[in-house]
Order: structure tokens, then C-alpha cells, then sequence
């Protein structure tokens, strides 16, 4: 039975109800079910870190006491499990040096494969660059006419005292000088180096030619014996030479060279290791920005803000004014010289006048050298000023972004450098080593790399990630991007025999995507893989051999298994009466589409939206209505609304903040709205101290309803009194957190209760101080369903003040969370909930603001998308806007006005597909988005 099935018997983490659960080994399993009511748990916290918890404690104490520690899971027995690899939802790194290519490890094969077959060319002639050995000479020799007569020759260094080379050279037991041809001698002359020495200053000092150490006389012959004594003889010649050999024919008058230094047009290369093709490594990172692609220097975003202007009209701000005029009007006079139009806008100048506007020519000195100018003059305050104002992060001059050393660059495979490769998305790429002609020892050396890397990149494609380049920094990349990259890895692994726990790989994924990740996991699952997926798409759920659906609500209304089988083709079983799955599976509960849509009249406009792949484009943004901005994965969604729209607009109203991406202006009707806000997943505390009730300022009503009793006031207890988070009321023992951690080194960290508090945090006078029987530890274990109900039920104004600011988090379907529950174990679509919640808790009069969520149906089930839309008209009712990036078909069809760019990703996206109502998009046939709204 362990051979077929993975079997979970009493599993009570977190919320989990005591449950028994079978899960049958090489399917694809899928874990559904509301958000918060313990998928997660029995995925992660149950299967997973049981997997993980045995691999690690088969390692030695020695190995463990290095590696993260994973507490047993509190269940009764868990057996059939194999090794488990969790591909999880987040961004791994915040490393400014991580790229896809590092994380895919597409990178790590590409530096192998410059090492070994890259061609080195010099950057004067274009010529390659070759090392020869004695081979090659031996070979050379060989190949010409029998009997021609070939001289073996070593060259001086150039500089080196002739002299005394020669005089050393005669006591090692060389006695002859080979002469080059010139006027004197048209075919050379071989002389002693006695007779070299003695007639030096009245003969050969005036001759330009240097003679070369003559090594041997021989004929060309195909003898072994011939064979033997060339190859010593330019063994000889090699180590004369420093590296160089020549042979000089006497049938063309020509010499031949030969080195095994590698140089060429006077320069000396680097042969080729994966050391010099490493920008993490000194050997191979650019030396002025050690790596980074970027150095801190003069920002051309901040000497000229707005692209729109031309020359004419004060694009370049630093110019402006009386004093720093005359630079501007030098500009003007030279410009017709060299066909610098002055009135055409900024970003419309071709990339040649760009770059002379900053490094100069024989007309113009450019912007770099009045920088230079005002470096030089430091000493002047008003200098200082000047410099600081335009000093930012800019692009390296050196290596243009391209973070290696120029000598990278020259090596070259299939004209190529590495630089230039990583450029490119993975689709060109994969269709580049698809077509790259190699010779045989290329073939022999490289097959198994290419291999690899190929794999790698097809991944990437099945993945629907084909837009990304290998430099793109991870950092830069959503939720989603990130999980299917971590997916990649270990799909390009091939490991066989494992488990695999997925945390909503559809995140971010366009539907039209959707089909090639189910491709994917189902490959991973016919290599004799268990595929065990969380999620909550309707497409993934029902292409499941299996499905498991935990409910039937969320938090302590939870943690049972209500459905366990097959995916029903109708969605109705005898066993689904619990299942809210399985009742939107099948139609019986669906999410409303709205009667009428709002009339939008008031927008605002980006114009001339050009970051990243965005192609100049004009967007008019309504206000007043949910606008759902949509697209396949890759087409400008997140730069335009994160990238561009959010950061002018906080800049606009704050005052500070990152800039803008690459536009023209925000126009519109921006007077319209007072504030902007990104709502996105990132936690609202990492501490185990913050929990909602302190986020959402509640606590502090509490505190004061608790220090307005009577046995608080006859104890002085204050609010502060009531607040783990400082000294007074809380429990020193264990400092308010309710547990001691004790290190246990090589094993999992022991979290035990703490003896003094038992738990509870506070010392136990202040427990002593109740209200309707519950102390404060009390009112913080409670769900904020059961809190609403505590509250709501008196008559005084502060508990109903408490019940109705706690409304608002049950209204956005978190009525499940506890008050006092650690933020740090909220998932990101819980967290994204209590921020909007806190946001629908300010006060009616608050200036109209424009709302931004990325992706707010992250970890949400269909019952809770339903509950999320009625948040967000809640926050259009009340007279703000609502702007959501989005790929789920539910918040889609609900919107007012939808956005779509495409109609691919990448370099093919950046273009508007479609503005208007759901109603008129299904009906956009170049629209992906309106063929699956449909």
C-alpha cells in the first residue's frame, strides 16, 4: 500500500481537523478550497516538511547543524512519502546580481560552453585569434614540397638588448643569425653570430631588420625521422622566442608565423575560461562596476525629466537659466554642423545625435565634458549643488550594462558574444542553438552543454516564459514568473520518483497559458513524478487525476477534507453538499456579472508610455469605475500601471519617490483624485508581535476599552498596560511573545510555552482584569467572526465602534483570521485583504484615491473573489477608483472598462489590443483576453 499511496493519518497542523488523507502517488493531485482553510497546511506545512524533515535527518549531525531545521508535523503517522521538492510562491531573491540566466542555470552552461568552443577575435582586425602548438608547425613543414629547403627560426623580443642576448646565446651553444631579405640580400643571409658581433656597429646596426636566432636547417620531407627532429627543433624555437616561432620558405621567400602566446594586432588575449564570462567573479565582472551593469553617476532621466521637450524648449534642465544658458546656445550654433534638429522631441532623436549630445564631436563638447566642468570646480558650493542634483544611478559607461569585461566580448560563438546572447529572449535564443553550425571537435566537446541548455530553454517556453532574457535580475519578476522559473530548474533536473508541492503556478498566467503549464506538470507526473498542486484555477482543477477539496469554510470553520476523488465531469456527487468546489465547478454557485456598467467620463491619460517593451502608447485610464488591465504574461501590464502610472502619481502627490518609467506626461483629469495606493501581497509585518488588530489601529480600542474597567483603574493600568509590545503588563519571562525558542543546533529549534504566562503573554494581574469574562489574551484568540459577535452585541459606543471597524475584514472574507494572529503567517492574498480593509476603514471624507491591486485573486477561491468584488465596489461607491492588473476571467467580466495589451509578450506585446467594456471585448477578435472571456 506505501508503494502506491502517500497516507496521512490524524493530521492536526494549524487548523487541520484531525484528518486522514490518501493520496495516490504518480498523479496529479490538486488541493483546493477556500483561502485559509488549510490547503496550504496539509501541502506545505504537513507533506512537504515531513519530506524534507527526512532527507535532512538522514544527513549526519555534523551536515544538519548548517542547514535550515524543520519541526516534525503534528500528525499520527505519515508514510509512502518520497523526497519532496516544493516550488513555492515568492520571490526569491532581492540579489542585484541574480538574473533568470543565474537562477535557471542556463547561464552557468553558457560560461562552459565560451570556455570550451568560443572563438576569440580581435577587435583592430576581426581576424581570429589562434594559438598554435608544435603540431601545428611539424604539420605545416610537412605539407610543403618534398626537398624544399625551410629554416626553423626564434625571434628577439622587441626592445631587448641585442648584444647581450647574443653573447649569451653563443655560450648556451647557439653560432648562427638568419638575416631577413632586403635590399642587400634577396634571399636572406645566414651569418655567425661571431661575425655578427665583431662587424655589429660598422655593418648591421644601421640595417632595419632584426635577425632572428636561426634553430635549424631542414627539407621538407614526410620521414618520421624529418618529423622528429622539426619537432624538436621548434620546441627549441618556441622557448627561444618567448612563445613565437617563424619558418621562412625558400620557394615563396615568405615567412611564416607561429605563436602560442595568444595575441594578435599587438594585443594580448585571455584564453578563454568560465572564470572571464562570470560577472560574479573579479576575474570577469566589468572593473568599474564590479559586476552590476550600473554605477552612481550622471542620470540622463534626471538632466532630462521630460523627453517630450526638444533642445530648443529646455529638454536639457541643467541648462536653463541665465548663468548655465551659454551651453544651450553653443548647442544651437553647432547643431546644423553636424544634423542635430533642436525643435524635434528628446526621446525622437536618433541614438547617434543621443550619444554625440553627451560625448561630444569636433563641433559640440558635450554634456559629459560640463559635468567634467563641474567636477573640476567642486570647491564652489553652487557646483556641488548641481552635481548632487543630477547624480543617480546610471547605466556603466564602461560595459554598457553588459556587466563583464570587454575581453568577454570578444569571444564569439556563431557570431555571438555572450553578452549579446543574453540579450536576447528565450525563444530567439532556443531558435539560435537550433540553428548553430559547429565542427566536429565543436560537436564532440559541446553536446552534452547544449543538451542543457536547450532543455532548459524548452522549459522556459512550455512555461509560457519565452518573453523573458537571461539578464533580466529576479528581482524584477512577479510572483508567478518566479514559482514557473523554480519550476524550470527542476523540470530541466529530469529527476524521477519524487514529489512535487506547487503553490498556485498559475499565478500570472494569462488562460491562453494556461494549457501549456498543465502540459508541463503532466510531463513531470508521466517521468513517475507525484504532482501535488495548490490551486484555484478552474482549468488546473479539472485537468486533476484527483482533487481534494478543504473546507468547508476557513480557519476553525476548516481544516476538513469535504471532497476527496476524481473531478465529477458535472461537478455534483452525493459527497459535494459541503463543497463549495464543486458547487462553482458545476454552475450551482457562480460570481454575478453586474447588471449595468458605470458611465465613466473623467480619465487619466498616460501618453507616450516607452519603458521596456511599451511602444509609445497612449492610455486613457477612467476613474470613478474597477478598470481591469489585462494581457498575456509579458505584454507591459505591470510596467505600465506599477512601472509608470503608480510612481509618477506618488511622486505627484508626495512629492518623492522612484521615478517614473519612460513616458511623455500624466495627463487627464489627475485633479480629480488626492492620493494613489498600492495594494500589492507584500506583508504587513514580518514580526510575530504585528497581527491585523495592530494594523488596523483596532488594538488601541481595546487597550482603552480594557483600561477603562474598573479593576484596571483601581490597579492604574493604562492602555499601555495591555500591549505585549512594551514593558509594564506583558510577561518579562518571555517578553510578550507567549513562547521561549530554545536552539537546539543541529535539530529543529524547540518553541516551547512559556511556564510564567502559559501562553498568554501578559503578567497575571493584568489577566485579572475582564471584560464579560474575557481577559485581553482571550479577546486576542478570538476569529474576528466570533469578535464581531462579542462587540456587536452591547450597547455602549466602543464595542460597537470595535464590531464595525471589524465588519470591514469580515466583509473581505478574512472573518476566519484570528485578532492577534502573527502577520508572518498570513499568505500574500490575506495580507493584500487586510490592507484594503484598513483602507475601507478611513473615514468617508477622505479624498477621492486611486487604488492599485496586482493581481488581488493570488490564493483566493472562487467564493472569495466574489466577496472581493463587492470590497471594491464598496471603494467605488464611496468616490475612489479602482485599477486592477488581472488575468482571472471572474474580475474581468466584473470590471467597467478593461485595458488589454499584447497581443504577445516580449518584444511583441507593448501595444493597446483593446479599451472598453467586457461586452465589446469578446468581441475583439485580436484579443486573447476577449477569446477566453468569452
Amino acid at each position: 500500500m506505501e508503494e502506491k499511496y502517500i497516507e496521512i493519518k490524524g493530521a492536526r497542523v494549524h487548523n487541520l481537523k484531525n484528518i486522514d488523507v490518501r493520496i495516490p502517488r504518480n498523479k496529479l493531485v490538486v488541493i483546493t478550497g477556500l483561502s485559509g482553510s488549510g490547503k496550504s497546511t496539509l501541502a506545505f506545512d504537513t507533506i512537504f516538511a515531513e519530506g524534507q524533515r527526512r532527507y535532512v535527518e538522514s544527513l549526519s549531525a555534523y551536515a544538519r547543524q548548517f542547514l535550515g531545521r524543520i519541526n516534525k508535523p503534528d500528525a499520527d503517522s505519515i508514510t509512502g512519502i518520497p523526497p519532496a521538492i516544493a516550488v513555492e510562491q515568492k520571490v526569491n531573491t532581492r540579489n542585484p546580481r541574480s538574473t533568470v540566466g543565474t537562477s535557471t542555470e542556463i547561464y552557468d552552461y553558457l560560461k562552459l560552453l565560451f570556455a570550451r568552443i568560443g572563438r576569440t577575435f580581435s577587435p583592430v582586425s576581426g581576424m581570429e585569434v589562434a594559438v598554435n602548438s608544435v603540431t601545428d608547425v611539424t604539420d605545416f613543414v610537412a605539407g610543403r614540397s618534398e626537398g624544399e629547403r625551410i629554416l626553423i627560426l626564434a625571434p628577439f623580443a622587441d626592445g631587448a638588448n641585442i648584444i647581450e642576448q647574443l653573447t649569451l646565446l653563443v655560450g648556451e651553444g647557439f653560432s648562427r643569425l638568419f638575416i631577413p631579405p632586403d635590399k642587400l640580400s634577396e634571399q636572406g643571409e645566414i651569418v655567425e653570430i661571431v661575425d655578427y658581433l665583431k662587424h655589429y656597429d660598422k655593418k648591421y646596426k644601421a640595417r632595419e631588420t632584426r635577425p632572428y636566432l636561426l634553430i635549424d636547417r631542414v627539407t621538407a620531407s614526410n620521414s618520421d625521422e624529418a618529423s622528429g627532429r622539426v619537432a624538436d627543433s621548434v620546441q627549441t624555437a618556441f622557448a627561444k622566442g618567448d612563445g613565437f616561432c617563424a619558418v621562412f620558405t625558400y620557394s615563396d621567400l615568405e615567412f611564416h608565423p607561429f605563436s602560442k602566446v595568444f595575441e594578435a594586432d599587438g594585443i594580448r588575449f585571455e584564453e578563454p575560461t568560465e572564470h572571464l564570462f562570470s560577472f560574479n567573479n573579479p576575474l570577469g565582472a566589468c572593473p568599474v562596476c564590479e559586476g552590476y551593469g550600473k554605477v552612481v553617476g550622471i542620470d540622463e532621466d534626471l538632466v532630462v525629466p521630460d523627453k517630450s521637450l526638444s533642445i530648443f524648449n529646455d529638454a536639457i534642465i541643467c541648462w536653463r537659466g541665465d548663468t548655465m544658458r551659454q551651453f544651450k546656445d553653443e548647442l544651437i550654433y553647432a547643431a546644423p554642423r553636424f544634423g542635430l534638429s533642436v525643435h524635434k522631441p528628446y526621446h525622437a532623436l536618433s541614438e547617434e545625435h543621443r550619444r554625440i549630445l553627451w560625448t561630444g564631436n569636433e563641433h559640440f563638447k558635450g554634456l559629459n565634458s560640463f559635468f567634467q566642468m563641474l567636477e573640476s570646480n567642486k570647491y564652489k558650493i553652487q557646483y556641488r549643488v548641481m552635481l548632487a542634483r543630477y547624480t543617480g544611478k546610471t547605466l556603466c559607461p564602461a560595459c554598457e550594462g553588459r556587466r563583464l569585461r570587454p575581453e568577454a566580448g570578444y569571444v564569439r560563438i556563431g557570431g555571438r558574444s555572450i553578452s549579446e546572447l543574453v540579450l536576447m529572449s528565450a525563444e530567439e535564443l532556443s531558435a539560435f542553438f537550433d540553428t548553430l553550425q559547429l565542427n566536429e571537435y565543436e560537436k564532440g566537446v559541446s553536446e552534452r552543454v547544449l543538451l542543457e541548455i536547450q532543455t532548459r530553454l524548452h522549459c522556459l517556453l512550455d512555461l509560457g516564459l519565452g518573453y523573458l532574457t537571461l539578464n533580466r535580475l529576479s528581482n524584477t519578476l512577479s510572483g508567478g514568473e518566479s514559482q514557473r522559473i523554480n519550476l524550470s530548474v527542476s523540470l530541466g533536473s529530469s529527476l524521477v520518483g519524487s514529489l512535487y508541492v506547487l503553490d498556485e503556478p498559475s499565478i500570472g498566467l494569462h488562460p491562453r497559458d494556461t494549457h501549456r503549464l498543465i502540459k508541463v506538470l503532466k510531463d513531470l507526473r508521466d517521468l513517475g513524478n507525484t504532482v501535488l498542486v495548490v490551486e484555484h484555477e478552474e482549468e488546473i482543477i479539472r485537468s486533476a487525476d484527483e482533487i481534494i477539496d478543504i473546507g468547508p469554510l476557513s480557519g476553525n470553520f476548516g481544516g476538513q477534507v469535504v471532497y476527496h476523488g476524481p473531478v465529477p465531469v458535472d461537478g455534483k456527487t452525493s459527497e459535494s453538499s459541503n463543497s463549495l468546489t464543486l458547487k462553482y465547478l458545476s454552475g450551482e454557485e457562480h460570481i454575478e456579472i453586474p447588471t449595468q456598467r458605470r458611465q465613466l467620463n473623467q480619465y487619466i491619460e498616460i501618453v507616450g508610455a516607452r519603458e521596456h517593451n511599451l511602444k509609445n502608447i497612449n492610455v486613457q485610464i477612467p476613474l470613478n469605475g474597477i478598470v481591469a488591465v489585462t494581457g498575456v504574461s509579458g505584454s507591459g501590464k505591470s510596467t505600465l500601471i506599477r512601472g509608470i502610472l503608480y510612481p509618477a502619481l506618488a511622486r505627484m502627490f508626495n512629492g518623492t519617490g522612484n521615478r517614473g518609467g519612460k513616458h511623455e506626461r500624466i495627463d487627464g483629469d489627475v485633479k480629480r483624485i488626492g492620493a494613489v495606493e498600492m495594494i500589492d501581497q507584500n506583508p504587513i509585518g514580518r514580526s510575530s508581535r504585528s497581527n491585523p488588530a495592530t494594523y488596523i489601529k483596532i488594538y488601541d480600542d481595546i487597550r482603552k476599552l480594557f483600561s477603562d474597567l474598573p479593576a484596571a483603574r483601581a490597579n492604574g493600568f493604562g492602555p499601555s498596560y495591555f500591549s505585549f509590545n512594551i514593558d509594564g503588563g506583558r510577561c518579562e519571562e518571555c517578553q510578550g511573545d507567549g513562547f521561549i525558542k530554545v536552539e537546539m543546533q543541529f535539530m529543529a529549534d524547540v518553541i516551547l510555552e512559556c511556564e510564567t504566562c502559559e501562553g498568554k503573554r501578559f503578567k497575571h494581574d493584568v489577566l485579572d482584569v475582564k471584560y464579560r469574562d474575557k481577559n485581553i489574551s482571550d479577546i486576542l484568540d478570538m476569529t474576528i467572526d466570533e469578535s464581531i459577535e462579542f462587540f456587536g452585541s452591547q450597547k455602549d459606543i466602543l464595542p460597537k465602534k470595535i464590531a464595525e471597524k471589524l465588519t470591514v475584514l469580515q466583509k473581505v472574507g478574512l472573518g476566519y483570521i484570528k485578532l492577534g494572529q502573527a502577520s508572518s503567517t498570513l499568505s500574500g492574498g490575506e495580507s493584500q485583504r487586510v490592507k484594503l480593509a484598513s483602507f475601507l476603514l478611513k473615514e468617508d471624507n477622505t479624498a477621492s484615491t486611486l487604488f492599485i491591486f496586482d493581481e488581488p485573486t493570488t490564493g483566493l477561491h472562487f467564493h472569495d473573489i466574489r466577496k472581493l468584488m463587492a470590497s471594491f465596489n464598496a471603494l467605488v461607491d464611496r468616490g475612489h477608483s479602482v485599477v486592477v492588473i488581472e488575468h482571472n476571467p471572474d474580475v474581468i467580466k466584473c470590471a467597467d472598462h478593461v485595458i488589454d495589451l499584447g497581443p504577445e509578450g516580449g518584444d511583441k506585446g507593448g501595444e493597446i489590443v483593446f479599451e472598453g467594456t467586457p461586452e465589446e471585448l469578446i468581441k475583439c477578435k485580436a484579443s486573447y483576453t476577449g477569446k477566453y472571456l468569452k
